[in-house]
């Protein structure tokens, strides 16, 4: 798997968990869906990622967009 990958596959997991906490708990929980939603927009333009930089010392090998 790839950064580039294992940063979808997150941001797409937290923002599903998101929405479940959101239906079950409180609707608190849709600021962590708009956070998510933010942070892949600003990654998109700057391509700074804090997850990217996280999965590299896992030792994830880099994909095209976050190398």
């Amino acid at each position: 798997m790839t950064i580039d990958r294992a940063v979808l596959a997150m941001a797409g997991t937290m923002i599903l968990l998101s929405l479940l906490l959101a239906h079950f708990l409180s609707p608190m929980w849709l600021w962590l869906t708009a956070f998510v939603g933010a942070n892949l927009l600003q990654s998109s333009f700057t391509g700074f990622c804090p997850a990217a930089i996280v999965f590299r010392k896992f030792g994830l090998k880099a994909g095209c967009a976050f190398s």
